[in-house]
């Protein structure tokens, strides 16, 4: 499907401020808005399994609508996963219900060369086929954002076998077998380009990197292991779009923990800048105060547990910290599954009355 053919957007506040232009309201959306602080989405998976959602269009466009359906929302985003990318190269991926992803043969040196790269963007069609398809249902409601994992994060999960609180057998390789390391980062680089342009073809209007484990290293190996292939993704998805003659999207680079190395990310060409809840407003502005770029996020997913009028408070602060010019209001990482379900509708609300 073409995208004239898709239903005429009604709502491109996040379009706006992800290219620099002034929207009539501040947008706000957040990361895993989909899940399972919602009764709804929580109903749905005792029927299904987590990738068996992924994995079936009408499902995942089913689960991704569900927010949309409920609260006054600037985008939606895509429900999937970021490690699709593994289990298409041939990794073994279980989403265990209190451990969470669970890799049960973690990557080897020796097994590098047995990753299944030939034809991987094709065996993830599915997500293409949910995206064009919530594009459908959307009927131009809000812009739907599409999304991938960043090089260094998905070596992370697929060498330690999940989550990690040290990411030390990954950093491993950094330190003891660089050479192995950059090819493996080299491989998934070529993946994920394929598969941002792949999604922006089906639909996606904006994009966004994950690299949810940034915060595991320091400047030095972030230059030397994650900049590189970060900038790589940026200027490969953006000269494959103009070679076959479709319009650039807005891509978001979230490097979760990153605040390290936020100058350097500001220059690697994408249009926004996702920040967590580490760093402080005045920091991020100083930084980034010459910089051509929209900055994302920063309220603390444990905001939402506040009481409403103080809830409202924080959102206001933050966003006069920020300014209403450049910005998209987020959270700084994924909402929590117990989050009330109450102030996500305070959120927006209290975002929207902001006068800008």
């Amino acid at each position: 499907m073409m995208a004239a053919d898709f239903p005429i957007l009604k709502n491109d506040r996040i379009l706006k401020a992800a290219k620099g232009e002034k929207p009539d309201k501040l947008p706000v959306w957040v990361m895993r808005q989909a899940g399972r602080y919602l009764p709804e989405f929580r109903d749905f998976r005792q029927k299904h399994d987590f990738f068996e959602v992924c994995q079936t269009p009408e499902y995942a466009c089913e689960v991704t609508l569900m927010p949309i359906n409920r609260y006054e929302l600037d985008a939606a985003i895509i429900f999937s996963d970021i490690l699709v990318i593994p289990q298409v190269l041939g990794m073994e991926v279980e989403m265990k219900p209190k451990e969470g992803p669970v890799l049960p043969n973690p990557l080897t040196l020796e097994m590098v060369k047995d990753l299944k790269t030939d034809g991987a963007v094709d065996r993830l069609d599915y997500v293409g086929k949910a995206i064009t398809l919530t594009r459908q249902r959307l009927k131009g409601k809000v812009p739907l954002i599409g999304f991938s994992g960043a090089p260094w994060t998905l070596m992370g999960y697929m060498i330690e076998g999940g989550g990690s609180k040290t990411y030390s057998k990954a950093k491993k390789w950094l330190y003891a077998y660089p050479e192995q390391a950059h090819n493996l980062l080299n491989l998934l680089t070529d993946v994920i380009i394929d598969y941002l342009v792949m999604q922006i073809k089906s639909g996606a209007q904006l994009v966004q990197v994950f690299d949810s484990n940034a915060e595991y290293l320091n400047k030095h190996l972030y230059l030397t292991f994650c900049i590189p292939y970060l900038r790589k993704i940026n200027v490969a998805v953006k000269k494959m779009l103009k070679e076959q003659h479709i319009n650039e999207v807005p891509m978001i680079l979230f490097a979760k923990g990153g605040w390290y190395c936020l100058e350097e990310q500001a220059d690697l060409g994408y249009d926004v800048l996702g920040i967590d809840w580490t760093v402080e407003p005045t920091f991020v502005k100083n930084i980034l105060k010459n910089k051509n770029i929209t900055i994302q996020g920063n309220l603390d997913p444990c905001a939402l547990y506040a009481p409403q009028e103080e809830l409202e408070e924080l959102v206001q602060n933050m966003i006069k910290q920020f300014g209403s010019e450049r910005y998209i209001v987020n959270l700084g990482h994924g909402i929590y599954p117990d989050a009330p379900t109450e102030s996500l509708e305070t959120l927006t609300k209290s975002v929207h009355g902001f006068s800008i």
